[in-house]
């Protein structure tokens, strides 16, 4: 009586290892999908560079991250490129007509208190 329990058992088992169709090759894994930045992306990231170097020129010694972010935030993306092109030798004028707007005054003012809130 054992042996048919035994038999069940083992074509149950095994029956997770049957190929449902023979000679079919199986179907090839998705390929992983690659993303690539945008040009906004690349163009903030290497006027962020310039901006935080300008801002830090200004400002030695203090965290400029968040007046650069100010300074990001106001700025069109024309602007940034053109910052990112001129690199540290030409963003001066471009960061200090940003940072001009009243929207961006605004901004390092908030930045700047909160600073000092946290100090």
């Amino acid at each position: 009586m054992r042996l048919p329990l035994i038999l069940t058992t083992a074509a149950l088992a095994l029956s997770g290892c049957v190929i449902q169709n023979p000679g079919m090759a199986p179907a090839p894994a998705p390929l992983p999908q690659v993303t690539t930045p945008s040009p906004d992306v690349a163009i903030r990231s290497s006027a962020r560079v310039v901006v935080n170097r300008e801002m830090a020129k200004r400002l030695p010694g203090a965290n400029v991250a968040p007046y650069t972010d100010c300074v990001l935030q106001n700025a069109t993306t024309a602007e940034l490129a053109s910052i990112a092109d001129s690199g540290a030798d030409g963003a001066g004028n471009a960061v200090a007509s940003i940072v001009g707007r009243p929207a961006t005054s605004q901004c390092i003012a908030g930045a700047a208190a909160a600073a000092k809130g946290v100090a």
